[in-house]
């Protein structure tokens, strides 16, 4: 692994890297924070305060109590070491609470808790094997690695500006796709089971992890063909694995099922009262579905094919309501969007059983579920990109088919975060971040495939630079024009729809490269 020193792309160079983050986040602590800064704030003083059985009904605040119970017992803990920073935020009825002290304090535990996304990536370059051995550290494909995962652009902004704890919840994640590569699976099980109870956004990559589980470590064989060996399968294993997901969902949920809470606790977790499209539309396909409904309005006025008195004002105006009522196409259902949701992970489990690529194919799986439930989930959030962006990290350092869909995919989806920071002191702190990043990736991974083809094609060169004038017409023509009053909602639209084109883009050529790759019969090593 890593060669140099101790894997990670050389000791030394993973270690400058991880310390050089740490400190440009606490640089960060003084930055923007969003409204989740005090849902957080809140989580803390009714976890502090309030008995167990009233963390689930507790309702002072709008931002109840909505991620499973780990992640209530991690606040409580933290709110433990609050107390001595500022007791005023532990407070319930201390709405919108944030003294130097408070922000000090929950900026400083994200920071803290990410030594354990630090370690994950660690391990996950530990996992890289090197083809040739590269004579400079900054060409290893595990330092390119561990770059493009401690420096996530959306990361950054997303945990150390806007405000979220995704840091170490990531961590566990990329620590149990690194087990799973060790082929240590019982580790790797238990990791995941451990981050569904802290946030349940991750089932959706949990078709990858029960498949491949089951592919690998309940069935022990392969035939010469690389078809499963029925014969092989483990009762054992099976036994293991449910022992390890019972266990954690008991000590997870068993106090709230004693106290007769769990429907309380599920109402909380996955509350479909909310709109098909988050207020700002993570760039996904209802986003081009909506942008298509719209135009389809406009030019059913225009022709005298739709009766103006009938539209809705609002649907037109308003823009960027939680409620968005279709006009012209079928509205969507949460019924549908599961379904389509479904549908699209469906061919990268079949993949992942009949053509079995080891740990890569697992991997790629796993990007693909998440990016299939990014593209058709129910009020999906524009930051559950990362959640492909990361994974894809890992192949993008093997192969230069998947560099190339990691460059559409990461500049695209980090693109469309820049919403999440309006306030203008960001700005400059949001572009520089984000060319920092994108130029790295762009030179490093070029550097590191230079004796292959070239890694984008003339029109996703075209495209990706587009964005350009797109961030200066949002950020500096448009606030200057008459339509800034009429139209508010314009740059917002032009983003999701624009960044929308690009990630359906990506995921398509995912798919395409998965669906057409031939499986290697000497499987059986695996």
């Amino acid at each position: 692994g890593g060669g140099g020193g101790g894997g990670g792309g050389g000791g030394g160079g993973f270690r400058a890297l991880a310390l050089g983050v740490s400190f440009l986040k606490c640089l960060l602590i003084p930055a923007y924070y969003s409204t989740d800064f005090e849902v957080h704030r809140n989580w803390l003083a009714i976890t502090h305060n309030l008995p167990l059985s009233q963390w689930y009904f507790e309702a002072t605040s709008e931002w109840t109590l909505d991620y499973p119970p780990f992640f209530a017992w991690f606040e409580y803990a933290l709110s433990h070491i609050a107390k001595y920073f500022d007791p005023q935020m532990l407070v319930v009825e201390n709405l919108n609470y944030a003294s130097r002290a408070t922000i000090f304090f929950q900026r400083l535990s994200v920071i803290l808790t990410d030594t354990l996304f630090i370690y994950a990536v660690h391990e996950c370059c530990r996992c890289i094997k090197e083809k040739r051995a590269a004579k400079d550290i900054l060409e290893k494909p595990a330092f390119i690695l561990a770059v493009l995962l401690l420096w996530n652009f959306g990361l950054l902004i997303v945990d150390h500006i806007h405000f979220q704890y995704n840091g170490f919840l990531f961590g566990l994640m990329l620590l149990s796709v690194a087990r799973l590569c060790q082929k240590r699976y019982l580790e790797g099980a238990l990791l995941f089971a451990v981050l569904l109870h802290f946030k349940h956004i991750y089932i959706y990559v949990a078709p990858a992890y029960g498949i491949y589980l089951l592919r690998s470590y309940c069935f022990t064989a392969n035939n010469a063909d690389g078809s499963v060996k029925w014969r092989s399968f483990s009762f054992l294993h099976v036994t293991l694995l449910g022992l390890i997901v019972c266990l954690v969902s008991a000590l997870s949920l068993g106090p709230f099922l004693v106290l007769g809470q769990l429907p309380q606790v599920i109402s909380r977790l996955f509350p479909f009262k909310r709109g098909l499209c988050h207020a700002y539309w993570a760039p996904n396909f209802w986003a081009l579905y909506n942008a298509m409904d719209k135009a389809l309005t406009i030019l059913g006025l225009k022709c005298n094919f739709l009766d103006g008195t009938k539209i809705p004002k609002a649907s037109m105006t308003g823009g960027l309501v939680q409620e968005f009522q279709h006009t012209v196409l079928p509205s969507v259902t949460p019924l549908a969007t599961l379904i389509c949701t479904f549908i699209a992970i469906l061919p990268s489990v079949f993949c992942l059983w009949f053509k079995p690529q080891g740990p890569r194919g697992f991997v790629q799986c796993l990007v693909l579920c998440a990016l299939s439930s990014f593209m058709f989930g129910w009020h999906v959030h524009e930051k559950a990109i990362l959640l492909a962006i990361l994974p894809l990290s890992l192949l993008s350092i093997q192969r230069a088919k998947d560099a190339g869909i990691y460059l559409i995919l990461a500049t695209t989806g980090h693109f469309s975060l820049f919403p999440l920071l309006f306030t203008p002191p960001e700005l400059p702190i949001k572009i520089l971040l984000m060319l920092l990043f994108t130029v790295y990736s762009f030179s490093s991974l070029k550097s590191l495939f230079r004796r292959e083809k070239l890694l984008l094609n003339w029109l996703e060169t075209i495209y990706l630079i587009q964005l350009v004038p797109l961030e200066i017409f949002c950020e500096i023509i448009f606030p200057l024009t008459p339509w800034k009053q009429h139209f508010p909602f314009v740059p917002l639209l032009l983003t999701s729809v624009y960044c929308a084109l690009g990630i359906t883009y990506a995921w398509l050529k995912l798919y395409v490269s998965v669906l057409t790759e031939r499986t290697s019969v000497r499987q059986k090593a695996e």
